[in-house]
């Protein structure tokens, strides 16, 4: 009962935080959702989480999320770490969500995952929320998709058979201020939104800078630690 009554009580203090942000930048109620993310965490966690009536998580590894997935296939579980074009087939047949999509070579995988895992009966939902992980800075070692290359990755998604274009993901760099890259983000967003003559979502925002995110037009904000405490060690 105890850790019950704890997350609960991050939850609401967290979800007071996003509300209070909203109402700063003059948005609506529940229009940008908090996504907690859990991974390290133990499938307890999850499953009190998905108790307290929390939708959905983010995993960073593939493995981890894949066996918590198959033991509470209630819960969507987004993939919000980076992925390994190895493992494109495997995330496709357990996540809801994709936020860090970074090449074209993920996206193929990711639909061709999406197809067999159809055919093998492991999915019964056609297509996965895709998003591009944004490289605002052009490192490479950091994942995301260099600028130049996030319209034409975001057509070809588009065209795939079993993935759906959702929007972008955005980290801001190491030495950059959240506002500067929160903000640059949402420029690139928008020019997509007029590309697709549609409204699309903004995977932004974490524990220290969700108040700047959501200033910027955030969506989804992601949060761990301030909700499910230190991480354990892997």
């Amino acid at each position: 009962m105890e850790r019950i009554q704890q997350l609960q009580d991050n939850l609401n203090k967290v979800q007071a935080r996003i509300d209070a942000a909203l109402q700063v930048a003059g948005r609506a109620p529940g229009s940008a959702v908090l996504l907690p993310v859990t991974k390290f965490h133990p499938l307890e966690d999850v499953k009190i989480l998905q108790d307290l009536g929390v939708k959905a998580v983010g995993e960073n590894r593939e493995q981890e999320a894949r066996d918590k997935a198959v033991q509470l296939p209630e819960m969507d579980f987004h993939m919000i770490g980076q992925i390994q074009s190895k493992k494109a087939n495997s995330v496709a047949r357990w996540a809801a969500a994709v936020h860090s999509i970074d090449s074209l070579k993920i996206a193929q995988g990711l639909n061709r995952g999406m197809e067999l895992a159809l055919e093998r009966g492991d999915r019964t939902i056609s297509s996965l929320q895709s998003f591009i992980q944004l490289s605002l800075d052009g490192d490479p070692a950091r994942g995301g998709t260099p600028l130049g290359e996030v319209t034409p990755l975001a057509e070809a998604i588009e065209e795939a058979t079993h993935l759906d274009f959702a929007g972008v993901m955005c980290v801001p760099p190491l030495d950059w201020e959240p506002e500067r890259a929160f903000s640059q983000a949402r420029e690139i967003l928008s020019g997509l939104e007029q590309h697709f003559d549609r409204s699309l979502e903004f995977s932004a925002g974490m524990s220290g800078d969700l108040a700047e995110a959501i200033m910027h037009g955030s969506t989804i904000v992601r949060v761990g630690t301030e909700i499910l405490g230190t991480r354990p060690l892997a």
